[in-house]
């Protein structure tokens, strides 16, 4: 087997620069607005690279998700309102590809402080 060139050698453990941290966290802001799943891996990279961009749209997108599941379970007005929903995600995931901390309208405060157990 050839062994992989040294770029890919401890890709998460080695210091990364200030542009390097910048992306990784816009990376990781992004991927959390993908379904839980997407969540759940933003979360573990987070895990590695924390930073305030990234926590911020954690909360956000967890929020988001669980606001949705909930409004799913109400037949036909919570569908309806969940098109707002779809909408501030379009909204949040739009903010975290600029890399900004824009919140979602409405309930981003609430999201903020309420999910405030990621930091």
């Amino acid at each position: 087997m050839s062994h992989i060139p040294s770029d890919y050698d401890n890709v998460f453990e080695r210091k990364l620069t200030y542009a390097e941290r910048y992306k990784m966290a816009v990376l990781v802001s992004v991927i959390s607005y993908f379904t839980l799943i997407g969540w759940v891996v933003a979360m573990i990279i987070y895990d590695k690279h924390q930073s305030s961009l990234a926590s911020f749209h954690l909360r956000q997108s967890l929020g988001l998700i669980i606001t949705g599941a909930i409004l799913s379970l109400i037949p036909l007005i919570g569908w309806v309102v969940n098109l707002a929903i779809i909408a501030a995600w379009a909204f949040g995931l739009y903010a975290a590809i600029k890399g900004q901390e824009y919140k979602v309208p409405l309930l981003g405060k609430f999201y903020q402080d309420q999910l405030d157990f990621i930091k």
